[in-house]
């Protein structure tokens, strides 16, 4: 299922740990809106994710959207307050026994 929303998610690997890391920027679009307009667009991504859990029926992708689900809860008070410097890179680092990084090692392209 894609799901379309404010973050841009790129995972990087890290040679130097033998890890990963999950590079998080928001949209241009979404750094464009006003402050109450991005509270409102990213409540409604989080509502999408939490609907988009219950329609998919693939255990791996409901994974995945639970990890972005936590990632955007963990942020919303932070978009809410206008803490967060939009056009930064926020990088989460992935250990091997995260659940993440399990999901990313079963994923396949398409």
């Amino acid at each position: 299922m894609l799901i379309e929303g404010p973050l841009n998610i790129n995972v990087v690997d890290n040679s130097e740990s033998h890890s990963r890391e999950l590079e998080i920027t928001f949209t241009a679009e979404f750094q464009s809106l006003d402050l109450d307009s991005r509270i409102t667009h990213f409540k409604s991504h989080i509502a999408q994710l939490q609907h988009g859990i219950g329609e998919s029926s693939e255990s791996a992708e409901q994974q995945g959207m639970m990890a972005i689900l936590q990632i955007c809860e963990e942020f919303l008070p932070h978009i809410e307050a206008d803490e967060i410097p939009l056009n930064e890179t926020i990088a989460i680092e992935i250990g091997q026994s995260s659940p993440f990084d399990q999901i990313l090692a079963s994923a396949t392209l398409k």
